[in-house]
């Protein structure tokens, strides 16, 4: 990690796991690329003559509001590298189990996700969301009668689009949409197309019905950072 400096990024990572049964034949490969975000994506910016100040990662696991006691695990945010421990353990500790019917609350982890409480240090920033999973995404609000579902959700879709964009004062964190960027390994279904109108995403798809695209972390990683 490089020494403090006017041209330095702060930059805060969540990860946004689908955690349900589905996912069991590759969690184990996604848990794996997880891990290993921080030193390769430490080596692309050093590539690209670019230094971190500090890096940090969130991890939500999601699952389905409607059938799970464990519908959503969220963890702190861990410095890296020196929560490296920390950050593994919590990582190592996600279970592919539950989900009942094949969509999911994914919509609803991104917006806990731009929850979060974001860095504004630094001279230069970046606010990233990684999203894994195999399934299309319920839409939002659809689970919000049950007794675990989260307060102070957006509404629909539309709602959400305006949190990425920071325009909805709702959303009460202090993410920054000029920092924001959405990178989702999903599949070639709904909602993940219909948020290919939304500025600084990006899709990895994978034909509807077939699983998890391939997970090349390091795509997603050089995305990261050719965006800076």
């Amino acid at each position: 990690m490089a020494g403090q400096g006017m041209g330095e990024y702060c930059v805060d990572i969540v990860m946004c796991i689908d955690a349900t049964g589905s996912m069991a034949p590759i969690i184990d490969e996604v848990k794996k690329n997880a891990i290993s975000f921080y030193e390769k994506f430490i080596e692309s910016m050093e590539e690209n003559d670019k230094e971190v100040e500090t890096l940090r990662i969130k991890v939500i696991a999601f699952r389905d509001y409607g059938c799970d006691s464990e519908p959503m695990i969220e963890s702190q945010f861990f410095t890296l590298p020196e929560g490296n421990d920390e950050f593994r353990a919590f990582v190592n500790g996600i279970e592919a189990k539950g989900g009942g019917d094949t969509p999911e609350n994914a919509l609803e982890a991104i917006a806990l996700a731009l929850k979060s409480d974001w860095t504004t240090g630094g001279a230069k920033r970046r606010h990233v969301v990684l999203v894994f999973s195999d399934a299309p995404a319920l839409p939002l609000g659809a689970r919000a009668t049950s007794s675990s579902y989260p307060s102070g959700m957006p509404a629909d879709i539309a709602q959400l689009g305006a949190w990425w964009e920071a325009t909805d004062q709702t959303l009460g964190s202090n993410y920054q949409a000029k920092a924001g960027r959405l990178v989702a390994f999903v599949p070639n279904a709904e909602p993940w197309t219909e948020l290919q109108a939304w500025n600084r995403y990006w899709p990895a798809f994978s034909p509807a019905g077939t699983g998890l695209p391939d997970v090349d972390i390091q795509s997603a990683i050089d995305l990261v950072v050719g965006s800076f």
